[in-house]
């Protein structure tokens, strides 16, 4: 398939790499690149240039001195995490069988991303980690119109208005202690060294989890199901004038555990693996694997005493009950904080990231009233004519938002009750996942150490690491 590939780029000819000229040689050859070559050809490369390896007879001293990302390479990166446009919302508003309407609003932001995501939630965030410090990556808006262009000059300026330092130094565990819980393994010996870059996401499960409960409980009378507590010997989780009412169907019974995230976890994988392709379309070194671990990385109580505040969370410990020992074995109030959730993230007194749960809201009522308000009231994003009008042609914008259905008050009352019966059951929301999830692993990308791979392996390493340095560093 390889030489196919090779045969079909290379008739691809001049004219091709004219046109996706962007005027810097590293970006010319990135967007040359085809998308099947670079998946069929990645390949993990744990190994970064200056980096030594201790393995018996394969043992590898290096002698190159450790080079970090450039901006721009950064910046690309960067790029790949960020908003790429607007999406569209191409979905029925009736049920053909019935032409009832169908609740066609579920989207949390009509911002399109790099990878898809559950509702278009974009829950996921991502922290950068290199040589000169730790940094938060903040959302931005989409391009505007004509600023799609990927240059070198105006990825570089989105990589800074999005960069938020949140520590002067690279995020790591204090001193030599890079065992586990800290690092897996042989992780620690070639993770989060000098000259890497590291991008780590986080996911806000906190938000989809009310929409998304919403959009579970728009179903046609009968198959909306009554929410049961799993936790809590399987009772009726706030519902009960609901199942009473026929609203909820008490034969059709879904668990909070079955509910889970709502998948919401997933576009960070997605995320990552977009940018490890794109890393390796550049020509450097990407290797995704198990990061420090969650709770030492966000600075949970439990952890904190022996690695210090890392990044640093909001992590709230909710108070230990009775019914604690049979809900969650946790036997003691000495033992509450197994049961700790990370809610959200503070720097220099910005919300970067802000968790729908108290203590950051009075009740779980206004939680959910708050992403009622942020899709459907005055400045809501359902209520922006400018912006479906960027998305649609001609009129087609404002008949949707006139036509197409929202969440009715049963829907938003019923979540309203779901969500404060999790809240006052188990001290925490959610109590079945954590607010903030962290998936566990992150990417880490480099530049390649050549000639260790040049040295043990047939197909070590491919000409676009070979061509890496002249197309981007000459």
């Amino acid at each position: 398939m390889s030489d196919v590939i090779e045969r079909k780029d290379a008739a691809s000819g001049p004219a091709a790499s004219e046109a996706l000229s962007t005027g810097h040689p590293g970006l010319d050859a990135l967007l040359g690149r085809p998308l099947v070559e670079t998946i069929w050809r990645r390949r993990t490369h744990r190994v970064s240039q200056g980096s030594s390896v201790l393995a018996g007879t394969m043992s590898y001293q290096s002698s190159e001195p450790r080079e970090a990302l450039s901006e721009l390479e950064e910046a690309v990166l960067i790029a790949m995490t960020g908003s790429t446009g607007l999406t569209m919302p191409d979905r029925p508003f009736e049920d053909p069988a019935t032409h009832k309407p169908v609740m066609a609003k579920p989207n949390l932001t009509m911002a399109g991303r790099t990878a898809g995501s559950p509702d278009n939630a974009q829950g996921t965030h991502f922290f950068m980690i290199n040589d000169t410090g730790t940094y938060f990556l903040r959302k931005l808006p989409p391009p505007a119109e004509g600023e799609g262009t990927l240059t070198a000059e105006r990825l570089i300026e989105r990589a800074r208005q999005a960069k938020v330092r949140i520590l002067d130094h690279r995020l790591d565990v204090p001193g030599d202690n890079r065992d586990f819980p800290a690092y897996l393994d042989s992780n620690r010996l070639l993770s989060n060294l000098p000259g890497t870059t590291i991008f780590l996401p986080v996911v806000d499960l906190s938000r989809q989890y009310i929409n998304g409960m919403m959009y579970l409980l728009t179903q046609p009378d009968g198959a909306r199901p009554a929410i049961v507590d799993d936790r809590n010997f399987y009772r009726l989780a706030g519902v009960k004038r609901w199942v009473d009412k026929g609203f909820l169907n008490k034969d059709l019974k879904v668990p909070l555990s079955t509910i889970g995230s709502l998948r919401t976890q997933i576009e960070a994988d997605l995320l990552l693996q977009n940018l490890f392709l794109v890393a390796d379309a550049m020509g450097l070194g990407g290797w995704v694997h198990g990061s420090i671990s969650p709770p030492v990385l966000l600075g949970d109580p439990k952890f904190s005493k022996t690695y210090g505040a890392m990044l640093g969370f909001d992590v709230e410990t909710p108070r230990w009950r009775f019914m604690d020992i049979l809900r969650w074995h946790v036997p003691l109030p000495s033992h509450s904080n197994l049961r700790s959730n990370p809610i959200g993230l503070r720097h220099n007194g910005e919300y970067l990231i802000k968790g729908m749960s108290p203590p950051y809201y009075d009740s779980m009522r206004a939680a959910v009233d708050a992403v009622v308000e942020e899709k459907f009231g005055k400045q809501g994003l359902y209520a922006d004519e400018k912006l479906f009008s960027e998305i649609y042609k001609e009129d087609y914008g404002h008949r949707y938002l006139s036509e197409a259905a929202v969440y009715n008050s049963d829907v938003i009352d019923c979540v309203r009750d779901i969500c404060t019966y999790i809240y006052e059951t188990h001290g925490r929301f959610p109590a079945h996942c954590d607010a903030i999830h962290v998936p566990g692993v992150w990417l880490q990308v480099h530049h390649v150490e050549i000639d260790y791979y040049d040295r043990f392996f047939r197909n070590g390493v491919t000409e676009v690491h070979r061509s890496h340095k002249r197309d981007w560093h000459s």
